[in-house]
């Protein structure tokens, strides 16, 4: 009697959001609630936002090209926004990588405050930008 080899399933890999939210769980502090915050308000800011997971474990948002990136680091979460110095920042939440030519970063350390308000404006801001790019 032969037998067919049976179909053995092959381990799916996760999800660029399910890394990100096994990210979040890992952190475990303040960095993950944080960065489940900004998540939210990215997602917010755009409801066709894409996760992705690049780089060997860094989150990113992405709309017709990269909004920004979520690094953590031991003392605080960074926000790097690909082309940040091209975006309006009215409220000066750019506090980081500013010499860049084109990169623009947030760093967010504990207790520090977050105006919801400007981050989804800024996100908006990155999002069109994106799309204006990829409209030449």
């Amino acid at each position: 009697m032969i037998r067919k080899p049976t179909a053995v399933a092959e381990p799916r890999e996760a999800s660029a959001s399910q890394l990100i939210d096994q990210r979040v769980e890992e952190l475990g502090d303040w960095r993950g609630a944080m960065l489940a915050r900004i998540r939210g308000l990215i997602k917010q800011a755009d409801p066709e936002v894409v996760e992705e997971w690049k780089w060997r474990g860094v989150p990113v948002w992405s709309h017709a090209g990269i909004i920004c990136t979520g690094e953590s680091y031991k003392a605080y979460l960074k926000l790097t926004f690909a082309k940040g110095a091209s975006l309006p920042d009215p409220n000066g939440l750019f506090n980081a990588s500013l010499d860049g030519n084109a990169r623009r970063a947030i760093d967010i350390h504990e207790n520090d405050q977050i105006d919801e308000v400007a981050f989804k404006a800024l996100i908006g801001a990155a999002v069109k930008l994106n799309m204006a790019k990829t409209k030449r």
